[in-house]
Parts: C-alpha cells; structure tokens; sequence
C-alpha cells in the first residue's frame, strides 16, 4: 500500500509521538525544493531516545510497508535523517538540532500544524 505524503508524515509524528520526542515540527517544502514535500524535524534527550525515535518510525513504517530509500546517522545519533522520499525525517539531539537550525535554513517553508 503506496502512502501519500501527508498520511506518511502523520505515520511519522505519531511514531514520534509515541517515544516522546519533542519539538516536533513539520515544514511544508513542496513549493521551494524538488527534494521532498514535508520535512518532519524533531529532538531526542540522548543517544539512546534519538536511536529509539528512529527504530519506532522505522518499525511504524514497515509495519505499513513505506518504503525508506536510505537512513543516515544512526549510530552517532546526534541528527539522524530518514529519507521516504516524499518526506525527509530529521531526528536531532537538541544542541544538533539549535546548531543547523533547519527551521530557520528553510524559513521560506510553510510550517504545517500537527495532527
């Protein structure tokens, strides 16, 4: 079953969601860039709850057979980025996250509200 990308970025929140990551942002980049339509961007407290954020949207995705074409990161686990293609996941530890402020690289983006 082929996801559109707001269902997949849905699938992706919720799975955010369900291991407590926070600062969880959605951009809506399908008017400035050909890379993707929706960056999802959230923040991990360790090492250890941004691997665990990765694994479950992982494990959400295939449950619902969404293809992930390349995962990047994970095993430093300071930004971890899930590429869906339609949607790009970026997993950051917080000061990861303050220091590349992608918020403000892709300020012309429109900001979506969460589900």
């Amino acid at each position: 079953m082929v996801l559109n990308p707001q269902e997949l970025t849905d699938l992706i929140i919720d799975a955010c969601e369900d291991k407590k990551a926070y600062g969880v942002t959605v951009l809506d980049i399908s008017e400035i860039s050909t890379i993707a339509d929706y960056f999802v961007i959230c923040s991990g407290r360790s090492k250890p709850h941004v691997q665990a954020i990765v694994e479950n949207i992982q494990e959400k995705l295939g449950e619902r057979q969404a293809e992930i074409k390349r995962v990047e990161g994970f095993k430093e686990a300071t930004w971890v980025l899930i590429d869906c293609g339609d949607v790009v996941v970026h997993v950051f530890q917080e000061t990861e996250r303050q220091f590349y402020n992608l918020e403000r690289l892709w300020g012309d983006a429109r900001v979506v509200g969460l589900p």
